[in-house]
Formats: C-alpha cells, structure tokens, sequence
C-alpha cells in the first residue's frame, strides 16, 4: 500500500466547515475514523494520509455533490495552509508567494506536489495529487486549485484572475461547466493532460495586502523546526535532500548554502553526512535536474530554453552540455527518440 504521508488538522477543518454548511453531520464519520479528539487540536496537529483520504471519500457519499471539491474550496481561510499561509502573508507579491508553495506545502500535508512552469510570459502552477482512490482525486484536484485561487484574492484584495485553468477531468454538464468558470472567473479547459493554471507574468507583480504581523524572525525558526519533523519513517538524509532540493529547483535555484540554511547546518557538516551515505550535494543536483529535465521534455512542450531557465541554468548552451553529458543525446533528440 502506497504511503499517504499526513495531513494537517487545518486541511481537515476547511472540508468540515464546508459540510457544516451543507448541515451534512460528521459526527458518526468523524468517530468510526477516530477522528473526533483530533479535530480539537490546532491547526498544526496531524493526522494520517490514510485517514484524511478514507474521509474524503465518506464525505463524498454523504454530500452526493458532484462538484464537493470546487464547493469546498469557497471555505478556505488563511488557517487552510497552516504555517505555510501565515509565511506567505509576509510576502511582498503574488509571485513571491506562489514561489513559497513548493517549498513548505508539506506544512499543510502529503495530499500532493506542488511544479511550477515558467516561460517568458507566464506560469504555470502544476498540482499532482498523491491519492489513490480515484474517486477523490479530482475533487481534491479542484479544491487545491480553487482554494489557491479564491486564497490570492484575499491576499492581494482584488479580483485578478489567471489565462486560464486547465483540468484532466472529463467535461461536465454546460451548468456544471459554468460554476467552474463562476468560481474561477477564468476560461476552464477539461480533458487536458495536466492540472494547472496559468498565470500571466504581470499578476505575478501584484503587490500583497499585509496582513500578518508576526515577526518574521519566530515565524521562520517555527517552520524550520516544523518541516524537520516532517520525515517518513526509513527516509535518509540524502532522501531529505533530495525532496528539498527538488523543491528549491521550482524556483529555478538550488544552491548547497540554501540547503543548509534550510537544514540549520553548515555546508561542511552537511558534506560530512552526505560522504557518510556515500553520496556528495553535486550528485544530488545533478540526479534532481535529470530527472526534472526528462520529466519536461516528455510531459510537457515547454521549449529547451525554458526548460533550462527552470532548472536554473545561466543558458541554454550549458543545459545542453550538462543533459548530453548523462544522457549520451542532446534534448531534443532525447525528445524525439521517446515521446
């Protein structure tokens, strides 16, 4: 059985506010999962990957909405994200706090992989769900992408809104179609190969309405010390810093000081562990930008400038050097010989 990771007491609330306002009771559902103590704890309690999703799926039942995940998606607090949404107040711009998403989302939970895709003129801001009941996973696809929607708009007081949303969910109903563009206040494609919406590089710029006062030095040091209990049992350091680095590489930056300031260490102890394990922050790298770079060029059309753009190279001269130096092919050719 695939392991489900956790997810946070505050993803938890926003579905349960949202049945409250369906007067769907939970009461039954909340204790035959041996959730009920669990829903008084804060925000930043847990609970297992398994559970959320077996409780998803029993919501799902008792609502009978066919659109659960978008009509969830309108109770969303800044509280949904847990830490992550109180360090995303603190930023300046809109662009500044989607580049914050990949890196602390697991803040809020497992449930899935935040990738952004950056070209010349906009991003895109990729979610992959990690659930297995098929079931739940387009309904949790929409509540992710709409909550993140409705989520911006509170932080930058406005009604901007992106190009264009696009979900791999087959085409519903027109009415049905119609709420999709309602909440999104976007044009909706269905029946594509990846769920993401696009945003045009000039929303990026708009300025955030402050709303967090915490100091940010002790916000920091609290989400340092949160994600460093995030580890799955069996997981090594090079594990831990493969995923960050994986991460870091949305942004298109993922140098070692970044790392071990992330890992509250210094890059000569972290290079210390690492030989230990056998393996050095370079091979890292190196394994993190082969495996995006092929996942770029065979699931998506980002050109090959892009594609090196995002994984943070100066070039696109040296992008190629460094992906013929592992693969034996330039990308293109690797493009062509397997897509």
């Amino acid at each position: 059985m695939k392991h489900l990771g956790f997810a946070s007491i505050a993803a938890l609330k926003q579905y349960l506010r949202y049945a409250d306002a369906k007067r769907i009771d939970t009461v039954d559902l909340l204790a035959d999962l041996k959730l009920t103590n669990n829903v008084e704890q804060s925000e930043e309690g847990r609970i297992s990957g398994q559970q959320f999703q077996q409780f998803l799926t029993s919501l799902l039942h008792l609502s009978n909405d066919p659109i659960m995940g978008l009509s969830s998606a309108l109770y969303v607090q800044s509280h949904s994200y847990n830490l992550l949404g109180a360090l995303i107040e603190q930023s300046e711009t809109l662009g500044q706090a989607i580049s914050r998403i990949p890196l602390f989302e697991r803040l809020v939970g497992d449930m899935g992989t935040t990738e952004i895709q950056r070209t010349e003129s906009h991003l895109a801001l990729v979610w992959h769900c990690n659930y297995t009941t098929s079931l739940i996973v387009p309904h949790m696809i929409d509540n992710v992408l709409a909550s993140w929607t409705l989520f911006a708009r509170w932080l930058t007081n406005s009604k901007a809104s992106a190009s264009g949303v696009y979900l791999t969910r087959p085409k519903p109903a027109h009415s049905i179609q119609q709420t999709y563009e309602q909440v999104f206040s976007a044009p909706v494609f269905f029946d594509q190969t990846s769920n993401r919406i696009e945003l045009s590089n000039e929303l990026l710029r708009i300025p955030l309405v402050s709303k967090q006062h915490s100091p940010k030095s002790s916000l920091e040091g609290k989400v340092r010390t949160s994600l460093s209990q995030l580890k799955f049992d069996g997981e090594t350091l090079k594990d831990q810093i493969l995923r960050s680095v994986k991460a870091h590489l949305q942004l298109g930056i993922a140098s070692k000081e970044l790392i071990c300031q992330e890992f509250n260490t210094s890059t000569r102890h972290l290079q210390r562990q690492l030989d230990a394990e056998g393996t050095s922050y370079r091979e890292i790298l190196r394994k993190a930008r082969e495996e995006r770079a092929t996942h770029f060029l065979l699931d998506t059309d980002l050109s090959v400038i892009d594609i090196a753009y995002n994984l943070g190279y100066k070039d696109e001269r040296s992008f190629y050097r460094s992906f013929k130096k592992w693969t034996k092919v330039s990308p293109q050719e690797f493009r062509n010989l397997n897509r």
